[in-house]
This record gives structure tokens, sequence and C-alpha cells, in this order.
């Protein structure tokens, strides 16, 4: 049921892609907002129970609605159910128009309508990119989206309880955004405890992520990059992500700033030493082509894991 259920609501989003503001996303969005009005007293046990409230308040009927249709023996009710909620959960598609317009805009040498393209996705200044730049931004944003929109749901779908898991991977990934990232949110005390506890919900699946790219891309490259450069950022689920999917495709990721801030003091003696280590990563700085060489990576992963489920589920149904 689990296989067929991903590749129905993968099916359905190629049909009718699922829009990023749709009506569910609102509401849950409103909710989010609420329980920061409602629990943010600043303190940091008030963020982990309204955390708590938010995921007990969108996983429980989720999983209730699961059990009820299986325990009275209604299973294509319950497969209906499933394929509902990966549709929600999945985000294959929400953004794949900026991507595909950016490359298109690029490969017309139009970089003024890229970097508005990528400035409305990324929400981040593009002023003064150039080609080289917009590429990089757009394969980093892609790599990441694809990971906490479509692999990430796959490894949490795949626990017991299944759909009501898949709920709670990508609302623990948008509290640790919503509760953290906007100006009024940033140093606070209430979402301290949404982004350590997302770090630890997609601590495997980012890494299950970062094999997939090495195993359908540059193998040893990948790795190389993983192991020896992943601590450039300062997110390490990011970190480790980029670095095996540049180095799968032989692209150089990230900027030198990075590195600077993560792993060399304040000193112009050591300006040689970042210099050095950059030259180091494997592959190059990315243009145009990294962008189709994206999307390949992507749907070579995506097979891989669908190859993965159904023997997955093939093992499963025989035993």
């Amino acid at each position: 049921m689990t296989f067929l259920s991903i590749l129905c609501a993968l099916l359905i989003e190629q049909l009718k892609p699922l829009r990023a503001d749709n009506p569910v996303y609102a509401e849950i969005k409103s909710l989010a907002l609420r329980m920061e009005v409602w629990f943010n007293a600043g303190h940091p046990r008030h963020g982990r129970l309204g955390w708590f409230v938010m995921m007990g308040a969108l996983m429980l009927p989720t999983a209730l609605i699961y059990w009820a249709l299986m325990h009275y023996g209604l299973r294509l009710a319950a497969y209906g159910w499933n394929i509902l909620i990966v549709y929600l959960t999945l985000g294959f598609r929400h953004y794949s128009h900026y991507f595909t317009s950016i490359q298109l805009a690029l490969n017309a040498g139009d970089e003024a309508a890229a970097r508005a393209l990528l400035a409305e996705w990324t929400k981040q200044d593009t002023v003064g990119m150039e080609a080289g730049e917009i590429a990089r931004v757009a394969v980093e944003k892609s790599l990441i989206t694809t990971h906490r929109n479509v692999f990430g749901v796959f490894f949490w779908f795949l626990m017991p309880l299944g759909p009501a898991c898949a709920v709670m991977y990508r609302v623990a990934e948008y509290l640790a955004r919503a509760w953290n990232e906007p100006e009024h949110m940033r140093n606070e005390a209430f979402g301290q405890f949404a982004a350590r506890a997302f770090y630890w919900i997609d601590w495997i699946p980012a890494r299950l992520t970062a094999v997939a790219f090495a195993v359908v891309g540059n193998f040893e490259d990948a790795i190389y990059a993983w192991r020896n450069f992943a601590d450039r950022w300062q997110d390490e689920a990011i970190g480790i992500i980029l670095s095996a999917g540049g180095g799968a495709m032989g692209v150089r990721l990230g900027t030198p700033a990075e590195s600077a801030a993560r792993v060399l003091p304040l000193d112009a003696a050591m300006v040689d030493t970042c210099d050095s280590e950059m030259d180091a990563l494997p592959g190059e700085e990315p243009g145009v082509r990294a962008l189709q060489s994206t999307v390949g990576l992507v749907w070579r992963a995506l097979l891989l894991w669908m190859l993965l489920l159904l023997l997955l589920s093939g093992a499963v149904w025989l035993g």
C-alpha cells in the first residue's frame, strides 16, 4: 500500500500540481500563527508546549482516521486516505515552475528575468547577481526543496504511523522556519525547540538523501565533498545535502564567505588557507548546464527511492 500510495500521489501531482498557497497550507500557517500568539511568553518551554499542541492537533486526527478505516476493514478508503495525505505533504511540483523558468531565462540570456524569478522564489536580494551565481542559488534551493518536500516525506511515510508521520515531518519543517526565520522571531527563545526538533527529525532523511545523490551521481566526489566540506554551512543538514549533491554533479556549491565563517578565524593571514580550501572542492563553478544536471540528479534519486520502496513493499507482501 505504501508504494502504490506514493506512486499514485506522484502521478496525480504531475497531472495537477498542488499550489503552494492552497487552502490547506493556509490553514496550517494560520494555526501556527495562533499558536505563537497563544503560547509565546518568552521562554523555551512555551515553544515546546506550542510545538506539541500543534503536532497533536494535526497528527492525531490523521492517525485516527487511518486507524478507523483499517480497523473496520475499509482498506480501499484507507488507501485513498494515504494518497490524499501524501499528495498534500509532497511538494515535487510546488516550485518547479520557478526552476524551469529560471533555466529558460538563462538559456535565453535574459539574466534580469532570471534574477526576478529567483528573488520571488527565494525571497532574497538578487540585484547584481551574474548568471553563474543565479544558477548556483537556484541549484541549491532546488536540492534543499526537493529533499524537504519529497525525500524526507518518503522516509517518514514508511514509519508505522505512515500518514501521521508524513504530516509531522512537513509541519515540523514549517515550524522550524516560521518560528525562527522571520525578522520578529529571530533569536527568540520560543522557536528554539522547533528548530532543534526538526534537526533530529531530519537527521536520518538528510543523510539518506545525500547517499541517494551519491549513488546516482559521481559517488567518489560526492562522498569526498560530504566528508570534507559539509561543515561550511551553519545548518548541518543543508551542508550534507549540498556538498553531496554538488559533488555528485561535479559542481561547486556554497560560497567562500560560508567557508570562512565556519572554519577560519578572522585573520587576514588565513585568506590563502581559505582560497586553497575552496580550490580543493571537486567540480567546476556552476553555470547554466548545472541546472540541467540538477534535474537529472533529482529524477534519478527519485527513481532510486521508488525502486527501493517497490522492493521493500514486495518483500513485506511476500513475507
